[in-house]
């Protein structure tokens, strides 16, 4: 049965040689059977998690022509608000059971101190990870975190509300996807309905667990290890209990390149394959993907 591990990033940040060496192991191990992490002692206050999730109850309780005027314009800009079915990331199945708000750093000033100060720890961690990530494939620890110094990144609150109907045929809360950057950064309340797609195709829970932060991998880092690290594919559930009369909230934190940063096969990722993707910038793919989902809406 394969499981999602719980990784104690103390040991990477603080620990001796052959400490960092174990944890760096069991990150590429992770990476390259399920795709998906729990950290534990992220380094990231509860205070602000807490503070973060409270305005994000705050906005989406907000009536829905005032939420409108902050719509999500385009695949451009990739920021403000998008209403429930409006996006679907299964592009063969019904518009998602869920409604999402996107800012980036510029959009993360205007709106909320807290938010900033999210995004800010977010990137730290992000970068911790990365930094990891980069020394499990035999670079330099710096080789990712340079490529991601533009903090092109996009942190999303996400809303998905109890049914008051019910779901179309095959609707979802959200649909089967990959991601489509380099790493997530997922914090979940304890409502449920987060699923992993395993290499064999069973699909596994992957319920919140108490002061742990998820991280996946997304489908640049995939195409930048030559498929060493795996995007794995996921999706959100309609719980089957009572809990699916209460809402349930999540932030995702998307770590994305640098968008001139070039995507192309790591020389340490074809010692046992020849390159499987031609290069892309990765600006170039966010922008494909994007247009790929909102334009079957």
């Amino acid at each position: 049965m394969v499981t999602i591990p719980i990784i104690d990033l103390t040991a990477f940040n603080n620990g001796n040689t052959i400490t960092r060496q174990n944890i760096i192991k069991q990150i590429y191990q992770a990476c390259h059977e399920i795709g998906f992490i729990y950290l534990q002692n992220s380094g990231i206050s509860k205070d602000i998690i807490r503070q973060v999730f409270t305005y994000s109850k705050y906005f989406f309780n907000l009536p829905l022509e005032v939420k409108q005027k902050q719509a999500w314009s385009d695949e451009f800009n990739n920021t403000g608000y998008v209403g429930i079915e409006r996006e679907r990331l299964d592009p063969n199945k019904p518009g998602d059971l869920k409604e999402a708000f996107n800012v980036n750093k510029q959009a993360a000033i205007k709106i909320d101190a807290s938010i900033v100060a999210f995004y800010d720890s977010c990137t730290e961690l992000a970068n911790t990870v990365l930094q990891a990530y980069a020394l499990a494939l035999e670079l330099p620890e710096d080789f990712f975190i340079k490529r991601h110094n533009q903090q092109n990144h996009t942190l999303r609150s996400l809303h998905y509300p109890p049914l008051q109907t019910p779901p179309k045929p095959g609707q979802v809360r959200a649909g089967e996807h990959s991601d489509y950057g380099s790493i997530t950064l997922l914090f979940q309340d304890d409502v449920g309905g987060l699923e992993v797609q395993t290499a064999s195709g069973e699909w596994i829970a992957a319920p919140a667990i108490a002061d742990t932060v998820v991280v996946n991998t997304g489908d640049l880092m995939q195409r930048w290890t030559n498929d060493m690290f795996c995007s794995t594919k996921h999706r959100v559930m309609i719980p089957s209990n009572n809990k699916v009369k209460q809402s349930r909230y999540s932030i995702a934190f998307f770590c994305h390149p640098n968008d001139d940063t070039e995507i192309a096969c790591l020389e340490s990722c074809q010692k046992e394959k020849s390159p499987i993707y031609p290069p892309i910038l990765a600006g170039e793919y966010l922008l494909s993907r994007l247009q790929a989902t909102y334009g079957n809406s």
